[in-house]
């Protein structure tokens, strides 16, 4: 019970943090609909990402590995669909200058707003694991 209130958590934060930096991200609804979608997303992680690996397993298997990230994007898609006041959609990053170093402006599809998404998730949520170890 402890592991599970652990990953809800992790989740729930993952997804909080999420929403403040991709707005291809957003949650409608306040505390209520964050806290869902953290639940939600915590069974998926669980039930159905395992299954998931399972079926992309070949493909994984043919590209090394390269397209583990389709397994986050489509836990994500998952969310989105299962918890109405998750929105995913496109959106423009405005460019970043930091003493010389630049990052010109993009725009961003619904497609690659899920991929950056789910990319920052993973990242954050595999960073509060090792956290919590």
């Amino acid at each position: 019970m402890k592991t599970l209130l652990r990953y809800f958590l992790i989740n729930l934060a993952a997804l909080w943090i999420t929403t403040l930096v991709v707005s291809g991200l957003s949650y409608e609804g306040g505390l209520i609909t964050l806290i869902l979608g953290g639940a939600v997303f915590t069974i998926i992680n669980l039930i159905l990402v395992p299954l998931i690996k399972i079926l992309l397993l070949p493909l994984n298997l043919l590209t090394l590995g390269l397209f583990a990230w389709l397994t986050n994007v489509i836990a994500l898609y998952a969310l989105t669909t299962v918890v109405s006041g998750f929105r995913l959609g496109p959106f423009f990053f405005e460019g970043l200058t930091y003493n010389g170093f630049r990052i010109p402006a993009l725009e961003f599809s619904t497609f690659w707003a899920a991929v950056l998404a789910s990319l920052l998730i993973g990242i954050i949520t595999h960073f509060f694991q090792w956290l919590s170890h």
